[in-house]
């Protein structure tokens, strides 16, 4: 009797639990692929990633450099610092620096300590700094324009980068690089798993990269008859990755 009172009931879950899980509905791109509801693909997909790299000489470069000054009163320190400073910017400028390409990027004033064991701090004077970055388009003479900017009173060159005023072309030929690249891997999975590239279903870009700022150690002093430092540009590397989704099929 109670066996007989139960089985409507487990026929009515049998029933719910045989229910499709699932309706197919349109692809939301309008493409023909139907797909279940949650967003996959009945179709095999394949997602994949490539990149295009080409090589560019720069023509045009970044650097800072300052002076570094020592006073036993902050405004001694601040009043040698802006003498010097206006010679260095001076120098730039006749060196064909323009004013719109040098930017102050640093500017500071600390005091400075004695420390004695078993003794409190003694103040010793003060220093200060202050540092600019310029871009140079004229890559022939960055070697002149840095003697030139130490001759002037500079004391300090912390890094140099190389760039390119206009990376367009470099990037659009770096992404044709990339599009073949993933073309290629494409097909050889397809045709490793015995299928066929339908579609492109998405296409996403990365970023574009050059090469990073290349470090450079603090500059020294130079005679005037000694030879202007030499500075290699080289070759920046422009790369930009993508990824791309395809539809596979039989």
């Amino acid at each position: 009797m109670r066996l007989s009172a139960l089985a409507p009931v487990l026929a009515t879950v049998l029933l719910a639990t045989a229910a499709p899980a699932a309706q197919a509905q349109p692809a939301p791109d309008g493409g023909g692929s139907p797909m279940v509801s949650g967003g996959m693909f009945r179709a095999s997909t394949l997602s994949l990633s490539a990149y295009g790299e080409v090589k560019a000489a720069p023509d045009m470069a970044g650097i800072t450099l300052g002076v570094l000054t020592l006073a036993p009163t902050a405004s001694a320190a601040m009043s040698q610092n802006a003498v010097q400073m206006d010679r260095i910017i001076a120098s730039l400028k006749s060196a064909g620096v323009a004013a719109k390409d040098i930017q102050t990027s640093g500017l500071n004033l600390n005091a400075q300590y004695a420390y004695e064991q078993d003794k409190p701090p003694r103040l010793t004077g003060y220093q200060a700094a202050n540092q600019v970055t310029i871009t140079v388009y004229d890559l022939a003479r960055l070697g002149r324009t840095l003697d030139a900017v130490v001759a002037a009173g500079a004391n300090q060159i912390n890094g140099i980068s190389f760039g390119l005023k206009d990376p367009q072309a470099a990037e659009d030929a770096a992404r044709l690089k990339a599009v073949q690249a993933l073309q290629a891997k494409a097909q050889l999975y397809a045709g490793a798993t015995s299928l066929r590239l339908v579609r492109l279903i998405n296409l996403s870009e990365g970023s574009s990269v050059s090469q990073p700022p290349r470090p450079m150690a603090m500059y020294s002093v130079r005679k005037a008859e000694t030879a202007p430092t030499p500075v290699e540009a080289g070759e920046l590397d422009v790369r930009v990755d993508i990824s791309g989704l395809y539809e596979l099929g039989k």
